[in-house]
């Protein structure tokens, strides 16, 4: 491997470790059906708010150019997938499954993001990659399954959870093709400046009208400043060094550091078999990674 493909998965890791945090964190701030506190809603739109607060101010202070016109598309694009989709579709759906299982249903990001990345960026990934990548969304899965029989069992809202997915793997993948021609911070920031016509006004609508204790707003604040925005200074940068395809497999080890940091915030569970499973997948993650990963020679689609 290059050295900037190197740099690139410990920056990707740097984002997944952030990003890891922010099921843990929603789920502080939401509570839960018998004692909830912020709306999912605000929580997603308030987030994006605040978080387009300080990207104007990044912008103003590194002299950001106005993106291109044909860049205008994909950052809607983008926007649609990580300002709008995974946060509103998450925020709502962990009101009513616990952090651990939510974690692991998202544990599926990594093969739609690679997916999603090889189609956008024509890149043809060895079978070896395939397999490990699909190895670890097995073992992911099977956990999931494993787990559902513990009192955690499917929900209505992991089809909420699913969805996140799939828009999480589109803003990515769009967001990391943008990252090519701009600066990875831009992108991110871009995205959430586009959306203050939207965002601003419902999060008005859905502010609560009660006071909140303030663990409700630590998790906002984090969801707000790092989950929405820091986190993706690293996790798009990441994915611009070192390739889509490749630094999204780091993705495999989030759903079990988000397990970790449940355990302290919320008095959730961490077993012997969510150890071995979180072992497993880092194994598969540790082989993919040095997979061949090669480019397709034909034009990108439009």
């Amino acid at each position: 491997m290059k050295p900037q493909e190197i740099r690139g998965l410990w920056l990707g890791l740097l984002g997944v470790t952030i990003f890891a945090m922010t099921l843990p964190m929603t789920r502080l701030a939401v509570g839960t059906p018998d004692a909830p506190q912020m709306s999912g809603v605000f929580i997603a739109l308030g987030r994006a708010v605040v978080a387009a607060a300080l990207s104007a101010a990044f912008l103003l202070a590194t002299r950001a150019p106005l993106p291109r016109r044909q860049d205008w598309p994909a950052l809607a694009i983008t926007s649609a997938g990580v300002v709008f989709g995974f946060p509103l579709l998450t925020s709502i759906a962990m009101r009513y499954v616990q952090a651990v299982h939510a974690s692991v249903i998202v544990g599926l990001l990594p093969l739609a993001t690679a997916a999603m990345g090889a189609w956008l960026h024509r890149q043809r990934p060895s079978a070896g990659f395939w397999l490990c990548a699909a190895l670890g969304s097995v073992l992911v899965v099977g956990f999931a399954l494993l787990k559902g029989g513990s009192g955690t069992g499917l929900h209505a809202a992991d089809l909420l959870l699913l969805a996140a997915i799939a828009c999480a793997a589109v803003g990515y993948a769009w967001g990391a093709r943008l990252s090519q021609r701009m600066r990875a911070e831009h992108v991110i920031c871009w995205a959430l400046v586009i959306s203050l016509p939207l965002t601003l006004p419902l999060a008005w609508w859905s502010a609560p009208r009660t006071p909140m204790p303030s663990s409700a707003w630590w998790g906002f604040g984090y969801v707000a400043v790092f989950s929405m925005w820091l986190g993706f200074f690293a996790w798009y940068r990441g994915l611009a060094m070192g390739g889509t395809v490749r630094v999204s497999q780091v993705q495999l080890v989030q759903p079990f550091l988000s397990m970790v940091f449940a355990v302290p915030l919320l008095g959730e569970t961490l077993d012997a078999t969510t150890l071995a499973f979180a072992l497993a997948v880092i194994a598969t993650v540790f082989i993919g990674k040095r997979m061949p990963v090669r480019p397709q020679p034909s034009q990108e689609p439009a």
